[in-house]
């Protein structure tokens, strides 16, 4: 809409401050337009008064009058400044420019705009931009308002030809520029004052990916962008207007003004919309600037690269393969060119949780395909599905930048419908740094490095998910959230046993801090409210983690070392009240008819006898067969020292992941008096498919006689293959279970899994002298957690001796240590 649209005749014929005005507060005033609109019609009026000057002042020839900044691109918000150029070729007296300028500036000031001026040639235009990042940022948006059109043109051709051939130079210099603010400003989508230009992923970003764009280096994913840009631009408008100050900290005391001058419900609703945006302008800046490194990268490295293979065009991309249908490629994590994502519903999973693993960005165009092609998990989830989402939670920070890649594309939410409801949704509570969403993930990160602790890692890492997600609804969010929980994870999969320990997890996320910080501890009452709430001595082991995870995840003030002390001496005391309720061991399982087979067969050749037979589980694929689990392996050997460590090694060697396993000794039926070592495993390729069971038991008779080196072979490996900068994991922790076995002692293992880790607690094992009478491992997500009950090497098959105390701890320490070596 131009100022023809909103300025009387007598306006129109009034070019003085009076007459523009007047135009400019009905524009303002009106409730016709809004928007886009308005910022349009606002900066054609001030180019009609600003025209209207120019030509008065009897401007000489070879001079123009150039918007630049925001005004330049016709975005001018109630109280934005006016950013002007004054541009003339030289020809004309120095005194006759300065005057010129003079009576343009000083009507614009004697109204109280705001006035960001300069009077320069193109020249003197090129070499300042050249100098000052932020100039050349104003330059690239100039337009023509008056005068000259010729040297406008001119001057723009020559910017954008500079910014182009500088690129490579001032790219670098803008993200650091970026970053700086953002690390003074904070981020928007987060901030419950959030200041909308200034932090990161607010107005100034918006620009920079113009920028960027204008660069022809790279260009941002524009999906969205228009918009998210748009609606942080009418927020800005309406705080002005409500304010009347050129301001663009959206303070507390001034959202629900702003929220009413959008015509939006409250503060809240207002905040989420501003959340939103902000993300998108975020998301879309890591992609553009992770385009832009990887092509000033490749352009640093073609030169060489050409003159290393003789002028040619240089090879592909390496690919290196992450995950069944995953792989890494420059730095990003991509689809396979085998993958189908429309076949492979666990993909999205399988993909983000091998790129947090990594510590790598999921590639957007990968994201993308995934979000259009793939069809939705079935309920429940397959295992495989659950256990790439807890490795995806367990991965520590890198999880973050993967799981907004996922929920800037809409996968979040198709993969947890109830997600909807808590995201970007704010929290106006002075301790909590976050958004309800931002911090459910951000306490999975927290938990992640406090896996150690709890024997159910997988159960901790969920909780500290889906603890929150009552915030949603009306009511106590921890009533509403135990209802949605228990839904949840029914949905993903797990057994109803472990949904009602993380239904009780999330009901009583606050118990323990609450009870801890403000009542009795000596009351008795008091710890028997909380025992009775807990259940068992598990529970209290997994809600104690994820107390202090959701304390440290909410801020800093939430988290102190009193109050971990308090929750800590709590703790203590209930679980006092519960040990009196652990249930008994269970009696030893007898061999099934198959796995007796084998031990018989075993027994009669001297070696090894293995069987691999498919899991399923009741999930069915789109041809409506069974979808696959995984694969069990069960070995049947005569029992010899090394047993453990040989199997788990020759695994390792080909690249079979150990989901669980079990190791005992079972006696042979009657007659045969000798006993036979049996493990049931759970495995899967790492990725391709499973090797052949000739060839397994091949390498593991050479394994078992020593003529094959396994720890050579992994290391050789190893070396060829380097392990990639991801995630830094907790290191591993070793304990001795108090009163774990009367007859054997049971020595505990919770580290990150690793191709190889059950190889080297094998080994660590057995050179510490001691003997694995059984194992239980198990693999949740990321972490191994394993426990294997021991004795001395030197007790005979029938009366097993546990190890002494300080034999025991001493076991368990040269275990740790030869993990962490």
């Amino acid at each position: 809409m131009t100022s023809v649209d909103v300025r009387t005749e007598s306006d129109s014929e009034d070019s003085g401050p009076s007459g523009y005005a007047a135009a400019r507060l009905r524009l303002l005033q009106g409730e016709a337009q809004s928007g886009p609109p308005r910022r349009s019609a606002l900066a054609d009026l001030t180019d009609d008064w600003l025209t209207g000057l120019f030509t008065a002042a009897g401007a000489p020839r070879g001079a123009s009058l150039v918007a630049v900044g925001g005004y330049g691109r016709g975005e001018l918000s109630p109280r934005s400044d006016l950013d002007l150029l004054l541009l003339h070729d030289g020809s004309a007296d120095a005194g006759e420019v300065a005057a010129l300028a003079d009576r343009i500036w000083y009507p614009i000031w004697d109204l109280g705009l705001a006035l960001d001026h300069s009077v320069r040639t193109p020249a003197e235009a090129r070499k300042t931009a050249g100098e000052d990042l932020k100039v050349q940022l104003g330059l690239l948006d100039a337009r023509h308002v008056v005068g000259d059109l010729g040297l406008t043109a001119g001057l723009r051709t020559a910017v954008l030809a500079d910014w182009r051939n500088l690129a490579p130079k001032r790219l670098p210099e803008l993200r650091e520029l970026c970053e700086e603010r953002a690390e003074r400003q904070g981020e928007l989508s987060y901030l419950l004052e959030p200041d909308l230009k200034e932090a990161r992923g607010g107005l100034r970003d918006a620009t920079a990916l113009r920028a960027v764009a204008a660069s022809w280096l790279a260009d941002a994913p524009r999906e969205g962008l228009s918009d998210a840009r748009r609606r942080l631009l009418d927020v800005r408008d309406a705080l002005h207007l409500t304010t009347g100050r050129a301001t663009d900290r959206l303070a507390l005391q001034e959202q629900d003004q702003v929220a009413a001058e959008l015509g939006l419900l409250d503060a809240d609703t207002l905040l989420r919309q501003v959340y939103e945006a902000a993300r998108t302008v975020s998301y879309a800046s890591d992609v553009t600037w992770r385009e832009v490194g990887r092509v000033l990268r490749s352009r640093s490295v073609r030169p060489r690269l050409r003159a290393m293979l003789g002028g040619g065009k240089g090879a592909a991309a390496e690919r290196s393969p992450l995950a069944e249908g995953v792989v890494e490629q420059d730095g990003e994590v991509v689809l396979a060119r085998a993958a189908r994502p429309e076949r492979d519903p666990v993909l999205p999973l399988r993909a983000a949780a091998a790129a947090a693993q990594a510590g790598l960005p999921l590639s957007l165009h990968a994201v993308r395909r995934m979000a259009a092609a793939v069809r939705p998990l079935p309920t429940p989830w397959p295992a495989e599905a659950r256990e790439q989402l807890v490795t995806l939670l367990g991965a520590g920070r890198p999880t973050v930048e993967v799981w907004e890649a996922l929920e800037a594309e809409g996968l979040i939410t198709r993969l947890l419908p109830d997600w909807e409801r808590v995201r970007c949704r704010p929290q106006r509570n002075a301790v909590h740094t976050w958004t309800v969403d931002r911090h459910l993930v951000e306490t999975a990160v927290q938990a992640s490095e406090l896996t150690r602790r709890v024997g159910r890692p997988d159960l901790l890492l969920v909780a500290g998910l889906l603890h929150d997600i009552g915030k949603g609804w009306p009511g106590d969010h921890s009533v509403a959230g135990e209802i949605i929980a228990r839904d949840v994870a029914a949905r993903i999969g797990f057994d109803r046993g472990d949904v009602a320990v993380l239904a009780t997890l999330v009901r009583h996320h606050l118990l323990l801090i609450e009870t801890a910080t403000r009542r009795d501890l000596d009351d008795p009452a008091t710890v028997r409210a909380v025992a009775d709430a807990v259940g068992s001595a598990g529970t209290l082991e997994l809600l104690h983690a994820l107390t202090e995870a959701d304390a440290l995840a909410t801020g800093p003030a939430a988290w102190s070392a009193w109050r971990g002390s308090l929750v800590a001496d709590l703790v203590k005391r209930v679980g006092a009240v519960l040990s009196g309720e652990e249930p008994e061991a269970a009696e030893d399982v007898a061999p099934t008819a198959e796995q007796e087979r084998l031990a018989v067969e075993a027994f009669r050749t001297g070696g090894p006898v293995l069987a691999l037979r498919a899991q399923t589980e009741g999930a069915e694929d789109a041809a409506g067969n069974p979808e696959p689990l995984g694969v069990e392996l069960i070995i049947a050997v005569p029992d010899q020292p090394g047993v453990l460590s040989a199997v788990a090694g020759v695994l390792a060697m080909h690249r079979l992941a150990v989901r669980t396993a079990e190791l005992r000794g079972v006696g042979l039926p009657s007659g045969l008096e000798d006993s036979v070592l049996l493990l049931n495993w759970r495995v899967a390729a790492e990725y391709g498919s499973l090797p052949q069971a000739a060839r397994l038991r091949s390498d593991l008779v050479r394994a078992l006689d020593g003529s094959l080196d396994i720890a050579a072979r992994l290391a050789e490996r190893d070396a060829a293959y380097p392990r990639r900068r991801g995630t830094v994991a907790p290191p591993p922790r070793v304990t001795v279970a108090s009163a774990g076995s009367r007859l054997a002692t049971v020595i505990e293992v919770r580290a990150q899994d690793a191709p190889g880790l059950l190889h080297r607690i094998g080994r660590a094992l057995e050179s510490a002298g001691v003997v694995v009478r059984s194992a239980h491992v198990s693999t949740l997500g990321a972490n191994a957690v394993d426990a294997f009950y021991v004795t001395e090497s030197g007790a005979g098959a029938g009366t097993p001796s546990p190890l002494s105390g300080e034999r025991a701890v001493g076991v368990a320490r040269a275990v740790e240590e030869g993990l962490r070596g």
